[in-house]
């Protein structure tokens, strides 16, 4: 599994961050089955005040950016749904411009194996690609 963090801001406004929040207690059916269909194999979204962060796994080789097209284009009520959260949303400091949901860079990791040092050449072979 490849594992991708990204991050992006909602609106600084208390009813739409609830409004994200209610959405989100009950996803709609064609968006679930959509993630999975295009690879997603594992989804967490967390949040900080207005600040959110997706941990999203895909199958081996598949690149998040392109499942989530695939995602969006899959079906109407998909995009549908997308254009609904990202009306809520604005991009995070830091983000590439055009860029929505921005990836995040690995700092450091704990896993017996991995330190920094290896987290951050992992983040730049993950550029040359």
């Amino acid at each position: 599994m490849t594992r991708s963090v990204l991050t992006v801001d909602l609106k600084d406004d208390p009813a739409v961050i609830a409004a994200y929040k209610e959405h989100h207690r009950r996803v709609w059916p064609e968006v679930l089955s959509s993630l999975r269909a295009v690879g997603i194999r594992h989804m967490d979204i967390y949040i900080l005040e207005r600040r959110l962060v997706m941990i999203a796994e895909t199958s081996d080789g598949l690149d998040i950016r392109r499942c989530f097209a695939a995602h969006v284009s899959s079906h109407p009520r998909v995009a549908e749904w997308e254009t609904l959260m990202k009306s809520m949303q604005e991009p995070p400091p830091g983000s590439e411009s055009g860029e929505w949901w921005a990836a995040m860079e690995p700092l450091f990791q704990l896993d017996g194996a991995q330190d920094a040092s290896t987290a951050a050449n992992t983040r730049d072979r993950r550029r040359t690609r």
